[in-house]
């Protein structure tokens, strides 16, 4: 592949509003918040099959909930999860039933989790796949990669039709040989255009993605785009520009519940704090960086936990103390599971946490947000901070009441609904 070749690739990549580049790679907010959660998620696993808990089956396990986070990463990681769904009439894949094969998978998790090394990532991904698990084949390299975005891409059929596509190979998708192979190629191609994209991986694979999916053609795919049925590639275009209009149109809803938890926040007399990479935003004509604190005030708090907390949706804080006394996620149509993870995180962060946490969702989402908030691992985790579920509707219909009667942040309190 010339150099000049890839860079033209790369130019109309780019250039597409609709591709994964715009759409998730440079403007997806909840990209960022992702890579905390599923680390996060992912010591849970560890420690889940550390201490036996771990379970028979992927509904209801840890490893569900980092999966979850993972495929609501916009188009590119649909279908992340498939390859881990227990499959029980093949007994696959076998880290459910086979105590050995699971805690090798722990271990595998583990190491790379603790470690930030390149040659060590290489040695466990080698390590697992000489394990020959059945069924566990390189679709944890997207686990990885929210863990080591500039050492490992991430992998899914159309990245790999992409590849083959863009490098005239003839790499299997189910194969670690595979995948380790097509690393190394990625890792070269990358250096040579890291000024048009990026040292995370994620963006060139993101242009693998869209010449696999025959959003990008070219000359190595271009028997496969037009032996595609004109019919099917139409519907496919319009199911995307239809996704995008939906995701723009859930951000502004967004973007709107943030404004009316920043306006009751600053009626109750706090300083507000919105997620750091939301602070470019306006509703209404209001910019939220003239309306919030430009940042977190000063706490001997790990890197860690201040990253944790500088991104969640909403903060209110006491004057001159800095002390948080409300936290609230903004979940319109994503993974509740995030939100919470996210609640959950800054909870078990922050040493003596006793400030009040909130799931702000639509009304039709209840039944999901209480059912999640039951489930034994949550439960247990914030059996001392609660989270609490605020619907769109109460909190639109409340808000002008809040800000004239409230006196201070326990009126939300009145509203707001908590799990039996």
């Amino acid at each position: 592949m010339e150099t000049s070749t890839l860079i033209e690739l790369i130019d109309r990549y780019k250039a597409d509003q609709e591709s994964v580049y715009n759409t998730w790679f440079v403007n997806g907010e909840a990209r960022m918040k992702a890579f905390r959660t599923i680390r996060r998620g992912v010591r849970d696993v560890v420690d889940s099959i550390a201490n036996g808990t771990f379970g028979n089956d992927f509904k209801g396990s840890s490893l569900e909930v980092v999966l979850t986070a993972i495929t609501e990463q916009k188009q590119v990681f649909e279908g992340a999860a498939h390859p881990f769904y227990w499959k029980p009439k093949l007994r696959i894949p076998d880290i459910y039933e086979n105590e050995a094969n699971k805690r090798t998978f722990g271990a595998f998790l583990n190491a790379c989790l603790t470690t930030a090394q390149a040659d060590r990532v290489l040695a466990e991904m080698s390590r697992l796949a000489a394990a020959r698990i059945k069924g566990l084949g390189p679709a944890a390299a997207n686990i990885v990669y929210f863990l080591h975005p500039t050492l490992v891409p991430p992998f899914n059929t159309a990245m790999v039709n992409g590849f083959n596509a863009l490098f005239a190979d003839k790499k299997k998708l189910g194969s670690w040989e595979s995948y380790l192979a097509m690393r190394e190629t990625i890792i070269q191609a990358n250096d040579k255009v890291r000024n048009q994209l990026s040292k995370d991986l994620g963006a060139f694979a993101g242009l693998l993605y869209e010449i696999g999916s025959g959003r990008l053609p070219m000359q190595g795919n271009a028997e496969a785009v037009l032996a595609t049925e004109k019919a099917k590639a139409e519907k496919a275009a319009k199911a995307r520009h239809a996704a995008i209009v939906e995701e723009q149109r859930e951000e502004s809803e967004h973007t709107r519940i943030q404004h009316l938890l920043i306006t009751i926040g600053r009626a109750l007399q706090y300083d507000v704090h919105v997620a750091r990479n939301d602070r470019h935003r306006a509703y209404d004509g209001q910019s939220f960086a003239l309306l919030t604190v430009a940042e977190l005030p000063p706490k001997d708090w790990p890197q860690e936990v201040l990253e944790t907390v500088s991104l969640i949706d909403v903060l209110w804080l006491k004057p001159k103390t800095g002390e948080i006394v409300g936290a609230f996620e903004v979940e319109k149509s994503t993974s509740i599971y995030s939100g919470i993870l996210r609640l959950e995180d800054l909870a078990r962060s922050i040493p003596d946490c006793t400030c009040d946490l909130y799931l702000v969702a639509p009304d039709r989402r209840e039944k999901e947000v209480m059912a999640q908030l039951a489930r034994p691992a949550f439960r247990n985790a914030l059996a001392e901070v609660p989270i609490a579920f605020i619907p769109f509707n109460d909190l639109c219909e409340h808000c002008k009441a809040i800000c004239t009667f409230g006196e201070d942040h326990s009126i939300l309190r009145k509203i707001a609904r908590t799990r039996p």
